[in-house]
């Protein structure tokens, strides 16, 4: 039984897992969707209620009845090696190859369908509340008289209020950096009904928290934050990432969450305050770990590559 894993020639942390399906002997195929069609062949038959589909890549056939998981790391957007790209061939090499692989018994990490639903951040926030995590109040609006009125009353106390990103850095070149910020006094709101804008009370923090959930079992790493520090991909207190117990009440909200979101894999950002609560700040469900392993110890890649070489549901 064979691991697809989907991810581009540069993600070096898919090279960690790599590493440790070799050594455990389980056979893998690397593809990027990018190189399909060309570099990389597929087909799949439908007759008579039976399913055959077969990927091509680096001289290796695979046959869809032979994959055991499909982990969806880092993938490029299909077709965009093609010689003569286009939006309409990305469509339909998309429609293609994920449809393909949704046709297979193969069990995901993270299914597309989920995780497409689980990079909302929105939807992160009614999750995560329902999960029972501490979540800061957050307002997303393109009303100014809303967005000004939630600054007044949540602003007031110690920090303010923060202003971030829906969707992260936009993507292209030149790449652009979209740091977390707070809202500066006597800011003019108008300009939200340009964009949705999220806001959101800031939480006074002594430690940044990053949670990587690995079905079912849990790593998480705390970093010490710089006084006023807003946003903790952004400077620090010249720290580093260190492991960290999981308080009772995380461990079971993690849990419930990525059972809600249908989640194998999921990285939790959290802001630890001065009483040692730990808030809720957002859930990336492809985000990076080796940071983290690299600088901790933890044995998350193997993890990794323990769910993948595991057994397939049905």
């Amino acid at each position: 039984m064979t691991v697809l894993i989907l991810t581009c020639e540069q993600d070096v942390t898919t090279d960690l897992v790599v590493a440790e399906l070799h050594e455990a002997g389980v056979p893998l195929v690397r593809v990027d969707p990018a190189d399909v069609p060309g570099g990389v062949a597929l087909s799949a038959e439908y007759v008579h209620g039976d399913v055959h589909c077969y990927l091509s890549a680096d001289g290796r056939m695979v046959s869809s009845s032979a994959l055991r998981s499909i982990w969806v790391r880092r993938p490029g957007e299909p077709a965009a090696h093609s010689a003569e790209p286009s939006p309409w061939l990305t469509a339909e090499t998309g429609q293609a190859l994920y449809g393909m692989l949704c046709s297979t018994p193969a069990r995901w990490m993270n299914h597309p369908r989920e995780a497409a639903q689980a990079r909302s951040k929105p939807w992160q926030l009614r999750c995560a509340h329902r999960s029972g995590f501490a979540v800061p109040p957050t307002v997303v609006t393109t009303f100014p008289r809303v967005a000004r009125q939630f600054v007044e009353q949540y602003g007031t106390g110690e920090g303010g209020v923060v202003v971030k990103s829906l969707s992260g850095p936009p993507k292209g070149e030149p790449r652009v950096a979209l740091p977390t910020a707070l809202v500066p006094p006597g800011a003019d709101f108008s300009a939200v009904t340009a964009c949705p804008t999220l806001f959101q009370q800031y939480v006074p923090k002594r430690a940044d928290i990053r949670l990587t959930y690995v079905g079912g079992r849990l790593f998480a790493a705390r970093k010490a934050a710089a006084p006023g520090q807003v946003d903790g991909r952004y400077g620090g207190a010249g720290h580093g990432w260190e492991e960290a117990r999981v308080p009772d009440r995380i461990e079971r909200s993690v849990h419930a969450y990525t059972r809600l979101a249908g989640l194998a894999y999921a990285a939790f950002d959290f802001a630890e305050d001065a009483d040692g609560v730990w808030w809720f700040l957002e859930c990336n469900q492809g985000g990076q770990f080796g940071f983290v392993e690299l600088e901790t110890g933890q044995p998350i890649a193997r993890a990794i590559a323990s769910w993948l070489a595991g057994p397939r549901e049905g």
